[in-house]
């Protein structure tokens, strides 16, 4: 028994990757160095395109495109196509539906039970004639077709059958296996020919299309593949790289913009609003708005209080004018009322209470 094995170190893994060959070295660099030249200016091209329509798709087109394509359409059914479906349902309940089931109610019911009754008496007198008249005579036919079936059967049995039989068990059978034997030898000889010439045709087409094929192949177009694959490798990782690096160059270009920016439009903007612009409108609204709006509120109180004098003089005028007028308005006469009492006050008295007519 083998001892056991400690501290093995565990095989290596094959590389996923095949080791980069002299080629791939030397493309790399300037590959990449090229690329990241040309790619540049067309990333910092297509992050100012991003930007310009993710602006202007918030700005103009989204809006633009509500108003044309959403709202209207929303107003269409919402305003003409609901009311009108809604009017169309109730018309076609008026016009269509009251009418089929009043006719399906009061005519097609009555209608299909004299049909069924009709149909029922109709199925009644079919089964008695089946019963009574056609299965008898059916019977009577079939004894007599059996019968005929019968004689003809044996006179085609001994006139057609065992004649057939005869000529094919002494006959037909031997000339059939003659002509079997001789097909099979022609098969053979066809055969044999076509090996010959197949195996004439399969060298011929080996030796001059197959191997010329293989050594183009193996010779030729493999290692240029090879050298193409690499350089399309290289290129592709090169545009990969040159577009990442592209993206943080124009990150950075377009963070020193924000930057420039705001250091030149939005911090002296900000600084003039919040120095200049806001202790001026703190004094203006001191100064000028409150005493106006005070003002303003004093001449309004003022004039309601002016409005309610001339409508309170109004309303005198014209009392005067209806007493010189009409006189003074009639009192309305008192009216006795006498209440019900409960059991217990009707022995002190009854209370009379006198109301007045408005």
């Amino acid at each position: 028994m083998d001892a056991p094995r400690k501290f093995e170190k565990p095989p290596a893994r094959p590389s996923s990757r095949s080791p980069e060959g002299c080629l791939a070295v030397a493309i790399r660099v300037p590959v990449r160095i090229v690329v990241l030249v040309l790619v540049v200016p067309v990333r910092l091209v297509w992050d100012g395109l991003v930007v310009g329509g993710r602006f202007l798709y918030r700005t103009v087109l989204r809006p633009l495109a509500r108003a044309v394509f959403v709202w209207p359409w929303v107003a269409l059914w919402r305003y003409v196509v609901v009311p009108l479906a809604k009017a169309l349902g109730r018309l076609t309940d008026l016009l269509v539906l009251v009418p089929l089931v009043w006719l399906y109610r009061y005519v097609f019911t009555p209608v299909g039970h004299g049909l069924a009754w009709v149909a029922r008496q109709v199925g009644d007198g079919l089964a008695w004639l089946y019963a009574r008249v056609l299965t008898p005579v059916g019977h009577a036919c079939a004894w007599v077709v059996n019968g005929v079936a019968a004689g003809v059967a044996w006179l085609g049995r001994y006139l057609l059958v065992v004649p057939a039989g005869w000529l094919h068990a002494w006959i037909l059978t031997p000339i059939g296996h003659a002509v079997a034997w001789c097909g099979r030898g022609v098969m053979w000889l066809v055969r044999a020919v076509g090996t010959g010439i197949g195996l004439v045709l399969y060298w011929a087409a080996r030796i001059l299309l197959v191997l010329p094929a293989i050594a183009l192949w193996r010779w030729v177009l493999t290692p240029v593949g090879r050298v193409l694959a690499v350089v399309g490798r290289e290129l592709r990782d090169a545009l990969g790289h040159a577009w990442r690096i592209a993206g943080h160059i124009s990150l950075a270009v377009g963070r020193v913009l924000g930057t420039l920016f705001r250091w030149i439009f939005v911090e002296p903007v900000s600084w003039v609003y919040r120095t200049l612009l806001t202790p001026v409108g703190h004094v203006v609204r001191d100064l000028v708005l409150r005493p106006a709006a005070e003002a303003a509120h004093a001449v309004g109180r003022i004039t309601r209080q002016v409005l309610a004098a001339a409508r309170e003089s109004a309303r005198q005028a014209r009392a005067d004018f209806r007493r010189m007028v009409f006189g003074e308005p009639r009192q309305p006469e008192p009216v006795e009322l006498r209440e019900p009492m409960s059991d217990d006050t009707r022995t002190l008295g009854r209370s009379t209470t006198v109301l007045t007519k408005d």
